[in-house]
């Protein structure tokens, strides 16, 4: 289909209408820095908010990648769609006249807009009807759920549209075609009314129910909320998605929150509709939610946009779905916490009240005061790892200190780890002060395992992982089923620093191995066998194979199930155990080499990320030394050499390092075909 050409007028008042910030920070989230916003440019692979945004330009600029434009050029660029297309779909958006040079043209785009019209009407005319019906003898009895259980007041039902759709089957139906003229397969398209069984008709999708309108940010009538109030299911029935309700772009009350979130700096995330109502009918006018889905990142992104220093707070339910559902918007958001670019907190309420029910027993005050208080969400994970757990259980110990293992690799080294990992080794010792300062050493080496696997994932190739997993399972078997070796793998393992094996379970069966045999040889003596300054005979003479499983089954049974292909090859596994030393040798190679490669990738990543200096541009800052010190002139060509390596020093670094690291691997590819013979 050929473009529309559109009028000058119309690009114009697209120009004029659409701001940068508001465009940009659809998709980017930006953070104010002066009188302008910064962010992670989307145009190329980075992790540092390079990009800036000027509200009083209209302009971006990316630092990084020279990315920059206006709001159009944005969205070009980002949704990779037309001018035309990109000048249309904000035209819809701010609802501004389009007009064409082509008199057809212009009249179907106006169709097209017409069309999205009608279904705001629909849906607006619907919303009165159901507040008229809240106000009439037949609402009586909703009027009274939302006045005496929920405790609303007239003010508060006008200020959020609140109604009720009668216990009919076509109440609303009959009034939308027969009073408001409007079509039937129109009410259908906007989620008003569903097809009968059979199609013979329609009928009200929503029947004796609260109604709770809800709107865009531009305050229009999107869909609608329907509470049941005869206990039928679902408790809880939402409008489907339309062509003009899309759930995870929208937040419940953002329309009339967001001048609160930009006072308050900070914006409350709740679960339900009726806790964003009491909130507000409270004096917390900065609460939103989530319309039945998980918090999404757009909406995130749109809370954002309303508060300079990007301050969220979830408030879900204490109980189970609440929590994996704080879990689930935690990894929405993640690495935006963790670069500093948001500050997201987690509240639960005592004794597991949602906000409704917390503010009829309490009141507002107290729950501000909460609310102030609320950990940040690391602090409020730790917390949940750590509960309910027996820490002097063995079991329950290790599965703490794994967890938080993971939670803590996600820090990048700082003092901000430094602070957790001093923290949880305190909370794990129980305030036993010696204990709590080798816990923290003890973490800090598991963290440091823990950050290389998880940094090192992004530059894995299909196959790698799987293939990582079987060379791990290899070299443990050979440990619990070639006894006579075990000093040996241990050398190996400790030369080419793969001790820190990178699955879970590997790492969990290593660690039970490693305490079996300080218990019998003591810690000194392990970590001599392991530099190879003990023979370390006694390492055969453990039946670790029996020992594991009694300890596994005894204290960690699901681990047990899954480690049992270890603890008790099959008949081809122990064929493969027949020259040990060939297979540890082409293994252990094979595993620094996947290590190898992942650093290749990691430094050739970097270095693209370096903007090498020019010739031509070190000759013109030697000229200008020269200028301001005549007698710097002598011997030019080593001073341009030297000023080549010193402005490029990082780029050529990486290059130097990639070079070594591709050497190794070739070095490390003779070790694993050496041993093996020539049809392998």
């Amino acid at each position: 289909m050929v473009s529309p050409r559109l009028h000058p007028r119309t690009i114009d008042a697209v120009k004029e209408r659409a701001d940068i910030v508001d465009v940009v920070g659809e998709h980017v989230v930006l953070k104010k820095k002066g009188r302008e916003f910064v962010g992670v440019c989307p145009f190329h692979d980075d992790t540092k908010p390079s990009m800036t945004v000027s509200p009083a330009k209209q302009f971006y600029y990316c630092f990084s990648c020279g990315a920059g434009g206006n709001s159009i050029k944005f969205l070009m660029e980002f949704q990779r769609q037309s001018f035309s297309d990109v000048v249309l779909d904000l035209a819809r958006r701010y609802q501004l006249p389009v007009e064409t040079v082509e008199g057809p043209q212009q009249e179907r785009l106006r169709q097209q807009l017409s069309r999205r019209e009608s279904l705001q009407k629909a849906l607006s005319l619907a919303a009165g009807w159901f507040r008229s019906q809240l106000l009439s003898d037949g609402g009586r009895d909703a009027l009274r759920y939302l006045t005496e259980e929920r405790g609303f007041s007239p003010s508060t039902h006008e200020a959020f549209g609140l109604g009720y759709a009668p216990d009919q089957w076509d109440g609303l139906l009959n009034h939308l075609t027969r009073v408001e003229g409007l079509k039937v397969e129109l009410l259908e398209a906007a989620g008003l009314v569903v097809p009968r069984k059979g199609g013979s008709g329609f009928y009200d999708r929503f029947r004796h129910r609260v109604i709770v309108p809800i709107h865009d940010r531009q305050g229009r009538v999107i869909g609608f909320g329907g509470r049941s109030l005869d206990g039928s299911e679902p408790k809880y029935l939402n409008s489907p998605e339309t062509e003009i309700f899309e759930k995870g772009k929208h937040l419940f009350g953002l329309d009339k929150a967001s001048n609160a979130i930009r006072k308050d700096d900070r914006a409350v995330v709740v679960e339900g509709y009726f806790d964003v109502i009491a909130l507000h009918a409270a004096g917390v006018t900065n609460a939103v939610a989530s319309l039945g889905t998980a918090l999404s990142s757009q909406q995130i992104t749109q809370l954002s946009r309303c508060t300079d220093r990007k301050r969220i707070v979830l408030n879900f339910d204490a109980d189970g779905a609440g929590i994996r559902a704080a879990n689930r918007a935690i990894g929405e958001v993640e690495q935006l916490a963790l670069q500093g670019q948001l500050e997201l907190r987690v509240l639960h309420l005592p004794s597991g009240k949602d906000p409704d029910e917390f503010l009829r027993d309490h009141g507002s005050g107290e729950y501000q005061s909460l609310l102030d208080q609320a950990p940040l969400w690391l602090d409020w994970q730790i917390d949940q790892v750590l509960a309910d757990r027996d820490l002097s259980q063995s079991d329950q110990f290790q599965q703490a200190v794994s967890s938080l293992v993971a939670l803590l690799g996600k820090l990048p080294q700082s003092a901000v780890r430094t602070h957790y990992l001093q923290r949880v080794a305190e909370r794990l010792s129980g305030g036993q002060g010696r204990l709590a300062l080798q816990l923290e050493e003890d973490l800090r080496q598991q963290v440091k395992g823990q950050r290389w696997h998880g940094r090192s994932s992004r530059h894995e190739q299909p196959g790698e992982a799987t293939q990582r997993e079987r060379c791990e399972a290899d070299l443990l078997r050979l440990y619990l089923h070639c006894p006579r070796h075990r000093p040996a793998i241990r050398q190996e393992l400790r030369q080419r620093d793969l001790e820190d094996f990178a699955l879970q379970h590997h790492r969990l069966l290593w660690v039970s191995i490693t305490e079996l045999e300080e218990t019998n040889l003591g810690s000194g003596r392990l970590e001599a066998v392991s530099r190879g300054d003990d023979p370390g005979h006694e390492l055969g003479d453990l039946d670790l194979p029996s020992l594991l499983t009694d300890q596994l089954l005894l204290e960690n049974s699901p681990l047990f199930s899954r480690l049992t292909p270890l603890l008790e090859p099959g008949e081809l596994q122990r064929v493969a155990l027949s020259d040990p030393l060939v297979q540890l040798r082409g293994t252990a190679a094979l595993l620094e080499r996947q290590k190898s490669l992942k650093r290749c990738r990691h430094l050739l990543e970097a270095w693209s990320g370096q903007r090498l200096e020019t010739l031509e541009r070190c000759i013109a800052r030697l000229i200008e030394q020269e200028q301001q010190d005549p007698s710097s002139s002598n011997d030019a060509e080593r001073r341009i050499d030297q000023l080549f390596d010193e402005l490029n020093h990082d780029a050529l670094n990486y290059q130097e390092l990639y070079y070594s690291e591709r050497k190794h691997i070739a070095f490390l590819d003779q070790q694993r075909c050496g041993g093996f013979p020539a049809s392998a």
